[in-house]
């Protein structure tokens, strides 16, 4: 048997190399406002058109939360194991190989890009509802907004971080609020919507139920990811054995709770033929509470949640592609690290591909992330059996509650929703599948290129 990849840290090229600073609130706030973004307003308005039933429309949110609840502790465990910077690529390059790593090292950057697109997309909206003059300039809007946290992010990681943990606090303090403000104050509007509700749209039945399960369940799960944040700055982490458990779990509850306590809010507040395809139901929800300042309130609020996970995005593709070329999958430059801990060069690149994804569909490119989201926890997931099979004297310092149950579920899981994608939704699954199936060829090349500049 070939002895394992050597997981130690990678020295920089340059007198500068990652800091452990971070520590389990810094974990925490990378999840929440990582999670926490464009999917909320978007998604609610999706679903409800999709299952315009109230228990089903929440259901599919707490199935959401379930399966990411089931691999929490499967990701913990890898975490504290093998703590390394970059995400669920170095469980699958360790327990795998090489080419499986740089799936999910190639996938996940990839995702993390379109998914600070998606973010910068919506600013732009919201800035343009917001300011008249911004109107129509979305998309310029976006790449500014991905330009400035490059800089922010340049000066080093605890600039990052600082910012990560302001946004974080003052967004889940708003949410907060707004939930409360639906509850004390949406009396009146909570006995319309009953009213109305009674008769709201029919529910499609058979198969067009089926697909209608799938693709909203698709939607939840990108709206979700991100409650393993921490993952992705375990090199980083001051006691990493402690600290990226307790920051995964903390993170899974804490955004599940907010997600559904603000889809129970607009349900309370707002019947749900007002939600069925309402790209902005929380502000909906807010203008029954708050009047006509309700839309302004809500934006405004998203504006600061939106920058917080462009922020945390951009921290994690860095990291990522900071790994892959550690291990020589990727081009060596992309390894080097300033004097403030930053990856330079992959700080500026993720930054040109999110921009490049800014002129992309948002909604194909939610579909395509869903599914690279879950083939790359497939993939943990499988690492985590192999792992406890090959190396059973590897340090551990938390082991995953339920093994080999909760992990066996999830991957059972993971596996029957990429099935379902592919067989329901022949847009995007296969288009998601053939970017995976040509990162073989980027594969080869990154790794000769990187041999030979080695031998230089």
């Amino acid at each position: 048997m070939n002895p394992p990849p050597d997981d130690s840290p990678k020295p920089a090229l340059r007198t500068g190399k990652l800091l452990q600073v971070l520590g389990i609130w810094f974990g925490i706030a990378a999840a929440i406002g990582n999670t926490i973004a464009a999917g909320i307003v978007r998604t609610p308005g999706d679903i409800a058109k999709l299952l315009p039933n109230p228990w089903l429309f929440l259901g599919v949110w707490v199935l959401g939360g379930a399966y990411a609840l089931l691999g929490a502790s499967s990701l913990a465990e890898l975490g504290a194991a093998i703590p390394r910077s970059g995400g669920q690529y170095n469980f699958s390059r360790r327990a795998i190989g090489e080419y499986a790593g740089f799936i999910v090292g190639w996938s996940d950057w990839l995702s993390t890009c379109g998914t600070n697109a998606v973010v910068a997309i919506v600013i732009g909206e919201y800035s343009g509802a917001l300011f008249a003059r911004l109107g129509g300039h979305e998309k310029l809007i976006a790449v500014a907004v991905l330009l400035f946290f490059a800089v922010l992010q340049w000066r080093g990681v605890k600039w990052g971080s600082g910012a990560q943990l302001i946004t974080a606090a003052l967004k889940t303090g708003a949410f907060v609020v707004l939930v409360l403000a639906c509850f004390v104050l949406g009396g009146p509007s909570h006995h319309a919507a009953a009213a109305v509700s009674a008769n709201g749209p029919a529910l499609p039945g058979g198969w067009l139920l089926a697909v209608a399960l799938v693709v909203g369940l698709q939607q939840v799960i990108f709206t979700v990811d991100g409650w393993d944040g921490i993952i992705y700055f375990s090199e980083e982490v001051k006691n990493p054995g402690r600290d990226v458990p307790r920051a995964i779990f903390g993170s899974v509850i804490s955004v599940m709770a907010i997600y559904l306590l603000l889809n129970i809010a607009v349900l309370y507040v707002l019947p749900m033929n007002e939600i069925s395809g309402n790209i902005f139901a929380l502000g909906a929800a807010a203008n029954k509470v708050f009047g006509r300042y309700g839309d302004v309130i809500v934006r405004s609020i998203m504006i600061v949640s939106l920058l917080s996970c462009i922020n945390a995005c951009q921290m994690f593709c860095t990291r990522i592609l900071y790994a892959m070329s550690s291990d020589g999958l990727f081009f060596k430059r992309a390894s080097r690290v300033n004097a403030g801990g930053t990856p330079v060069a992959a700080l500026l690149l993720s930054t040109v591909v999110g921009i490049v994804f800014v002129l992309g569909s948002f909604e194909r490119v939610i579909a395509m992330l869903s599914f690279f989201f879950v083939a790359n926890y497939t993939l943990s997931y499988t690492s985590l059996f192999l792992l406890r099979k090959r190396e059973p004297e590897l340090s551990r310092p938390y082991r995953a509650w339920g093994y080999p149950w909760t992990t066996g579920a999830a991957l059972i899981a993971s596996a029957v929703f990429l099935i379902g994608s592919i067989a329901t939704d022949r847009d995007n699954a296969p288009l998601a599948l053939g970017m995976l199936i040509l990162s073989y060829p980027i594969f080869w090349i990154m790794k000769t290129v990187s041999k030979r500049a080695e031998a230089l």
